[in-house]
């Protein structure tokens, strides 16, 4: 079993800034792979990015390059998202996923209002 904590959700203007953590329960370099996804009210949940257990960032959706970075600190088992010149349209619960011997396990989301 893996359980995650999310933070650093919150309300933003546009152009502002946030950073989200993803803390698990135990040694995050045992996980295949780890990733952020989101779901907007009305849409389905969509992702955003993945980093693999060997630290290569294998994906970015288009909406977030340039803007968003994966990145994991192994000593304090926990994932971050740092996201810039947030957007209206990035507005969702924000989830945290990891693969794990088989199975996927997710945060309990954390919400991210960007205003116009």
């Amino acid at each position: 079993q893996v359980q995650l904590v999310e933070s650093g959700g919150g309300l933003v203007r546009a152009g502002g800034s946030l950073r989200l953590s993803c803390t698990a329960s135990r040694s995050i370099s045992t996980f295949n792979a780890m990733g952020w996804y989101r779901q907007a009210p009305g849409k389905q949940r969509e992702l955003v990015t993945i980093i693999t257990g060997g630290g290569r960032t294998d994906y970015y959706a288009d909406s977030v390059k340039g803007r968003f970075t994966i990145s994991r600190d192994n000593a304090k088992n926990t994932m971050y998202l740092q996201m810039n010149s947030l957007k209206p349209e990035d507005t969702a619960v924000y989830y945290c996923s990891v693969s794990y011997n088989w199975n996927t396990y997710w945060g309990q989301g954390t919400q991210v209002t960007v205003s116009s």
